[in-house]
């Protein structure tokens, strides 16, 4: 981002300064046992309140539906591959930098196999298609997963494919999943700049970092989270794009364990994003997800914007 911004602005002095958040430092709970708020957003938004930082660059499936009162993101960048990926253990990566797997696809995981995920949304979509699965919680960055991995803690992990991406472990991908097995989070993939509404010099600074059609089927996505009050703790996947010049959107609520999903599918103008957005998480809502919902938030703590995961 540094760089895209000396791009726009030659000679521009850009500081990075890199905030853990609470999201970043607990490491030993699931996130969904967690509550609050924004736990990757906070302390990066008080910095902004505050003057202690101008931009906030972030993973758009951590930021909370709504705003601090003075702040807005109004630039969402061209997303990356929102898809979930699935990482087998290598062997030989000494000889080969991509070594040979054991296991070389999702079909392959023998029965009762060990998977790692953060995710309550990756787990219940895939213990309905496969009950069998022993899912165990992976934290940490991705150094530490793939390390975990390696060492035999798991037989799988499975990871947002544009963090791996991005990270240059691209070779390390077994599967890229298809969005029909593992639907995304909301905002998978894509990264959304934060600023202070007042501050004209920035907001005119960074708009051509706007990526239209991303922004459109994002913002799409999460008027649904917003509908559904949705969190952390509770399955919930959209994923919206555009296809000939309308929305294209699919979004689901599963329980926990996978034994009930709840699937929606709409059409529409690019024009009516969030509109579209609503509707989906009324017709998902009407199919009895509320009951799922009312479940979830049951069983773990109270609701908590934005779905945090990776």
């Amino acid at each position: 981002m540094k760089s895209e911004l000396q791009r726009l602005r030659p000679g521009l002095e850009v500081e990075l300064n890199k905030i853990r958040t609470t999201g970043d430092k607990i490491l030993d709970v699931p996130l969904a046992k967690v509550g609050g708020k924004g736990l990757f957003v906070k302390e990066i938004e008080e910095a902004l309140l505050s003057g202690g930082a101008d931009l906030a660059v972030h993973s758009m499936k951590d930021v909370p539906t709504d705003f601090p009162q003075g702040l807005s993101l109004p630039v969402i960048c061209k997303r990356e591959d929102p898809r979930d990926a699935l990482i087998t253990a290598v062997e030989g990566r000494d000889s080969s930098p991509a070594g040979q797997r054991k296991i070389k696809s999702l079909g392959e995981l023998p029965h009762g196999a060990v998977l790692g995920t953060s995710s309550l949304r990756r787990s219940c979509q895939l213990l309905s298609i496969r009950p069998d699965l022993r899912i165990e919680q992976l934290r940490g960055n991705l150094d530490t997963r793939l390390r975990k991995l390696d060492e035999g803690q798991f037989d799988a992990i499975i990871l947002a494919a544009a963090g791996v991406k991005r990270l240059g472990w691209a070779e390390r991908i077994t599967e890229i999943i298809s969005p029909g097995i593992s639907l995304p989070a909301i905002g998978q993939g894509a990264i959304g700049i934060e600023c202070r509404i007042d501050d004209t010099f920035l907001n005119d600074l960074i708009a051509p970092l706007n990526h239209q059609e991303t922004s459109v089927a994002v913002r799409a996505e999460r008027a649904l989270l917003k509908k559904l009050e949705g969190g952390c703790q509770v399955p919930i996947a959209a994923y919206a794009r555009l296809v000939d010049g309308k929305i294209v959107m699919d979004g689901l609520v599963g329980s926990i364990t996978g034994d009930r999903i709840i699937k929606g599918h709409i059409e529409g103008n690019a024009g009516h994003a969030e509109s579209l957005g609503i509707t989906l998480a009324e017709d998902i809502l009407s199919q009895g997800a509320k009951e799922i919902l009312d479940e979830v938030y049951g069983r773990y703590a109270s609701p908590v914007d934005g779905e945090i995961s990776s």
